[in-house]
């Protein structure tokens, strides 16, 4: 199992720039090595014996170009423009690594047939982090002794360390990355002590879980979480700081601080929305054995009027949370189709038609109760379940 301790960390104004240069540099070489794929692929369209319906350039037509031609070429880099020395080599490696991936998920489909967009060409600023892919290891580029950080061509740094690594788990990699109040690592830490999966006829305790915009969430036991929207109280603010941005001169130093301080905002508002997410997931665990949810077309909903809200709440971070603290506790998820949950009386089965307004489920078998609740019940009944899936999982 993987996880991911993110600390602060204490450069000196000599490392900030040296970072900062290391990471334009990076972005200069994601954008020539991304050029290179699309100009491989632009020449190779069409099969030699045929003609392309659009225009393509001519000339020799290259091999293909992939993560391994490309990290050949780095000496050739290197020797073409010295400033790529001062890198450390397993970064620039790294960051082949990363368009790379970027690559196959736009060409290769998934399991469910879905691909990702198109790689793009980094702007200035876009590229704010780069990978040390060992850490503690003879031939490692980084090394964390007490709370000093010691990076190979940046020296060493000092890491606010909140909480210590716990004991047991090994450092994979470090990232480095700059936020908008400043520079942290993020050590990814391997535990090999996973815990074992609750067995399924051991499940003591389950629930569903609605989710929604009125209230964040509602368990079959009719218990509810009020929505905290933390982007919607932090408008007014947002707005005031914009309003200033915009009346500043673009590219000169006001502009930078008054950018920054939007930034802050931003990150303040999601750092909140994320401790509350790990508060929730973290209850929702310790009081249940089995967690039922729908899986919702999130980025079909967040295409609706309602798409400021539904982005605000973040049922898609809040449902990885919850699958993630489970599994490091040994406890089960189950997502399920949600067709019907809202309109399927949960007493007796029957449909029960109503528009988004009407917020109580009301049925001819005399069930009154609120529609999230009556929601959470439907996804909690047995018939619903498919307890094979999870002895699968398990």
């Amino acid at each position: 199992m993987l996880l991911t301790y993110q600390y602060k960390l204490n450069p000196t104004p000599q490392q900030v720039v040296t970072m900062e240069t290391w990471a334009e540099l990076l972005r200069r070489h994601y954008n020539y090595a991304l050029g290179q794929r699309l100009d491989w692929l632009n020449r190779t369209r069409s099969q030699i014996d045929r003609c392309s319906l659009v225009s393509e350039p001519i000339g020799k037509i290259l091999e293909k170009v992939d993560y391994y031609t490309q990290a050949s070429d780095l000496k050739r880099t290197k020797e073409l423009f010295p400033e790529y020395k001062t890198i450390y080599a397993d970064c620039q490696q790294q960051n082949l690594m990363r368009l790379d991936k970027a690559w196959k998920r736009w060409l290769i489909p998934d399991k469910n047939g879905k691909r990702g967009g198109r790689p793009r060409f980094k702007k200035r600023g876009d590229i704010c982090s780069f990978t040390f892919a060992r850490v503690n290891s003879s031939k490692a580029g980084a090394h964390l002794v007490g709370n000093t950080l010691k990076l190979s061509k940046i020296g060493e740094i000092e890491v606010i360390l909140h909480r210590p690594i716990p004991n047991g788990f090994e450092i994979k990699q470090a990232t480095i990355l700059r936020k908008a109040d400043g520079w942290y690592v993020s050590f990814s830490l391997e535990d090999k002590t996973v815990p074992a999966t609750l067995p399924i006829d051991e499940i003591k305790t389950a629930t569903g879980i609605d989710v929604g915009l009125e209230k964040f969430l509602t368990t079959a036991d009719g218990q509810s979480i009020a929505v905290p929207q933390y982007y919607r109280k932090a408008q007014a603010t947002l707005a005031r700081q914009q309003r200033k941005l915009a009346r500043k001169i673009k590219g000169s130093k006001n502009y930078h601080s008054s950018a920054n301080k939007v930034a802050r905002l931003h990150l303040h508002v999601a750092r909140q929305r994320k401790e509350f997410h790990y508060q929730v997931a973290h209850w929702l665990v310790n009081s249940y054995d089995l967690i039922v949810f729908e899986n919702l077309n999130i980025k079909g909903l967040a295409r609706t009027r309602l798409a400021k809200s539904i982005l605000d709440v973040a049922w898609g971070g809040f449902l990885q949370i919850v699958q993630a603290v489970a599994v490091r506790r040994g406890k089960h998820c189950l997502g399920i189709d949600p067709k019907g949950t809202s309109i399927n009386c949960s007493g007796c089965g029957a449909r029960v038609e109503k528009t988004l307004a009407v917020r109580v489920h009301r049925c001819g078998c005399g069930l009154v109760i609120d529609r999230d609740w009556n929601s959470a019940l439907n996804l909690l009944n047995m018939d619903r379940l498919d307890y094979r899936f999870l002895a699968a999982e398990a």
